[in-house]
């Protein structure tokens, strides 16, 4: 039975080790959210109290700060309290909320916070906290405003739909008082009045849920969706997270940005096409202009595609 025990782990570790080295060879998403869902499970499997699931949940929460940071992730945003949460009872939304608070104080004063030169900031309607969680969120940004290597969001009374309403009406308001012209209302404008405002750099690249419920509860709609991020599910609880989850939601990431790069020198090649000449270059030189990969990973890719398909073989001039 040891002997199996210690042959399992070697064979993990050295899944996870084959795993990392793979998805190094392609891009990391700049910005990952996650739904940490299944802490209330978690706890009823193991016979716990409910925060018991929350409190393993924040240490899983450590670890994937670690794990973000060692393969490159810029902006980590994590789903840690819904508008939706608030129908929980009285002493589970408490107890929550004050292990929230303990982990946002201890975050300012991580040796490792500092060395990373972390970002903490708390996304939703904060008004609707407690004062006592009002002001830990106010110690750890203050700890971290200068910082900007790596951005921890925290969603807290988050709901994505009643983001977008509250930013309507703030333009709304706007608009009415002369501040701001109906004629300036774009994409930009509305970011810029969302709970997220300048806390989030770029849109979301990748969303990671938990627990085995594929949706995505209401969560980032505005920065996710215009991206079309790629989604992860997996059937882990938040407290059973591991490294090789993280690494298998980058590598599907990975896939699908490898499937829109083919797709956008596909089209690229027919539109050419039907301008009567395929030259390889032009078509590596126009691709570049969207693609924000080098010419090489282009040829490559312009390669592979010309070995599947005959006709854009011969349709291609090398």
């Amino acid at each position: 039975m040891v002997f199996r025990r210690s042959l399992s782990k070697l064979l993990y570790r050295s899944y996870e080790r084959l795993l990392i080295r793979e998805i190094h060879e392609g891009p990391v998403p700049s910005h990952i959210a996650i739904i940490m869902d299944g802490n209330r499970r978690f706890a009823r499997n193991i016979g716990a109290k409910k925060i018991e699931g929350h409190y393993r949940g924040a240490d899983v929460t450590e670890n994937v700060l670690d794990w973000c940071w060692d393969i490159g992730v810029k902006q980590l945003t994590l789903y840690a309290f819904s508008t939706e949460n608030f129908k929980r009872f009285e002493s589970e939304r408490d107890g929550l909320f004050g292990l929230i608070g303990l982990k946002l104080d201890e975050l300012s004063v991580d040796e490792r916070t500092h060395k990373r030169q972390m970002n903490v900031r708390a996304i939703g309607n904060i008004e609707l906290l407690p004062k006592k969680l009002q002001d830990a969120i106010t110690r750890s940004e203050e700890a971290t405003k200068d910082y900007d290597r790596l951005n921890l969001n925290i969603a807290l009374a988050y709901g994505g739909r009643r983001e977008l309403v509250d930013a309507a009406r703030l333009i709304a308001e706007k608009i009415q008082k002369g501040m701001l012209a109906s004629a300036d209302v774009d994409e930009q404008i509305i970011s810029s009045h969302l709970y997220t405002g300048d806390a989030l750099e770029g849109d979301v690249d990748l969303i990671i849920r938990t627990g085995g419920d594929k949706r995505v509860s209401n969560f980032l709609p505005w920065q996710s969706c215009g991206n079309e991020c790629a989604a992860y599910f997996c059937a882990p609880f938040w407290p059973e997270f591991r490294k090789i989850d993280l690494v298998r939601a980058v590598r599907t990431y990975q896939v699908r940005e490898r499937e829109k790069q083919r797709n956008t020198i596909v089209r690229m090649v027919n539109l050419l096409a039907a301008c009567g000449q395929v030259e390889a270059e032009e078509v590596v030189n126009r691709s570049r202009k969207i693609l924000n990969i080098p010419p090489k990973e282009i040829r490559q890719l312009l390669e592979e595609i010309s070995q599947h398909n005959r006709i854009m073989a011969e349709a291609i001039k090398w």
